[in-house]
């Protein structure tokens, strides 16, 4: 079974995106999770304008948590420019409130900043002072898109890491894992690369940086590894204790093939049951501190 460290659920899905619904509700992803061996997942509010059409409490997400057998993780999610678009908010006070309530995390962030606006700074100094790791989104550009914004090599994000040693960083999306592997060209970060890897720098940050997580999800964790099977292995296996499978199931029928692909590495004997069930589950419940009825 697999505990799925990100997904975006709504009780009412709301505006269409591409003439489609934008969210599953929690019972179409429980149908979901069913058929994909999923045991429980994290539910990431979506509050940024820049991805999310309407906002999304945190309250809507602990709410849901609370039902369904125990199937949902609650992460909160702050707007780094909230409490009055300054450097200098009390973000601690509202991290401490849904702590306090059971939210295991903070994510996903996709407000459309540079990782060293003063203002994500301070979200990631009350990250670290509170005790919350953080899920967050990488974009290439500022403008036209979402996520906090770094250049080519990810230099913004090495910085952040040196500077809140404490603070678990969760990498994701395809400007993120594009980088598992040396570019050929800058713009190739903003999709999903075919060619083969020649190590690149988010394996060199996951290296130095302890405090650097990898969340698998979407189909940009999925190509990082299906891209170069080979390589794969190796990654696999020396950041067992640092990887996490996910799905980032938005719409009910979102791809997920992350599972099938660690299922047939396990199958071929090229990963260790160990290293499956780290990736799979037992980093998700380290990391976030969960109760484990399998006695993991």
């Amino acid at each position: 079974m697999f505990i799925d460290i990100h997904v975006h659920t709504r009780r009412m899905p709301g505006p269409t995106r591409r003439g489609k619904p934008a969210y599953a509700t929690p019972e179409q992803l429980i149908e979901r999770f069913d058929e994909l061996g999923i045991e429980r997942a994290v539910l990431l509010p979506g509050v940024s304008p820049e991805c999310s059409y309407v906002p999304q409490s945190n309250e809507e997400i602990l709410e849901i948590a609370t039902g369904y057998d125990g199937r949902f993780i609650p992460f909160c999610n702050v707007d780094p420019r909230a409490m009055g678009n300054s450097a200098d908010a009390p973000l601690g006070e509202i991290l401490r409130h849904y702590r306090d309530r059971g939210c295991k995390g903070l994510g996903e962030v996709t407000a459309n900043l540079p990782i060293e606006h003063p203002m994500v700074q301070n979200l990631f100094g009350h990250l670290q002072d509170v005790g919350l790791p953080v899920t967050f989104h990488l974009a290439g550009q500022i403008g036209g898109t979402y996520g906090l914004y770094d250049e080519p090599g990810l230099p913004q994000l090495e910085r952040a890491l040196r500077k809140f040693r404490e603070l678990r960083f969760l990498g994701h999306s395809q400007v993120f894992w594009a980088e598992i592997g040396r570019l050929a060209k800058p713009a190739d970060r903003d999709g999903y690369p075919r060619y083969p890897v020649e190590e690149g720098v988010v394996p060199q940050l996951m290296r130095q940086y302890p405090n650097l997580y990898g969340d698998l999800s979407a189909n940009s964790g999925h190509n990082a590894l299906a891209r170069a099977p080979d390589f794969a292995v190796g990654f696999l296996d020396e950041f067992q204790d640092r990887l996490l499978f996910g799905t980032d199931i938005c719409a009910p029928d979102t791809p997920a093939p992350l599972a099938g692909f660690l299922h047939d590495l396990l199958a071929a004997g090229r990963i260790s049951q160990t290293v499956f069930d780290k990736i799979a589950r037992d980093n998700a419940v380290r990391l976030l501190g969960l109760a484990d009825p399998s006695g993991v």
